[in-house]
C-alpha cells in the first residue's frame, strides 16, 4: 500500500500561486473545496485519510486499499497550496493541518529548523 503522509513537514505554497494568501475555495464539489471543508478541524485526519475522502466525497466507491494500491499524488499537488494559496503542516504524526502563509504560526514553521520544508508544486513548467 502506497501512502502520501509526511512527517514533521511543512508544504509551502506554490511560488506560482496566483493569491497572496489562504483562500477559501467557494465552487461546491470541487478538490479544493471538499478538502478545505475536511480540514476545517486542524490536525484531525492525515494526508492518506484526506486523499481517501475526498475520493468518497465526489462518489468514489474503491475500498481504502484499493484506492491506495496505486501511488497517489502527495498534498504537495493539491489545489489549496497550488491555487488558494494554503501551506500544509504535518505533524510528528503525520496528521494535517492549513495554514496561511500569512499566519504567524506558518511564519514560526518556516523558521524552525527541526521543521523540513517541501514547495507546492508549481501550476506552470
Amino acid at each position: 500500500m502506497h501512502s502520501t503522509n509526511y512527517r514533521d513537514t511543512l508544504i509551502t505554497v506554490s511560488t506560482d500561486c496566483p493569491v497572496p494568501g489562504g483562500t477559501i475555495p467557494e465552487k461546491p464539489g470541487t478538490i479544493a473545496t471538499i478538502q478545505h471543508a475536511l480540514l476545517a478541524t486542524p490536525y484531525a485526519m492525515t494526508s492518506d485519510d484526506l486523499l481517501y475522502e475526498t475520493h468518497r466525497a465526489r462518489g468514489g466507491d474503491k475500498t481504502r486499499e484499493d484506492f491506495f494500491a496505486r501511488p497517489q499524488a502527495c498534498l504537495r499537488a493539491s489545489p489549496l497550496v497550488k491555487q488558494f494559496g494554503w501551506g500544509i503542516h504535518h505533524d510528528a504524526e503525520g496528521r494535517i493541518a492549513l495554514l496561511d502563509p500569512q499566519g504567524e504560526t506558518y511564519r514560526e514553521l518556516l523558521a524552525d529548523a527541526s521543521v523540513k520544508k517541501t514547495p507546492g508544486m508549481r501550476s506552470k513548467r
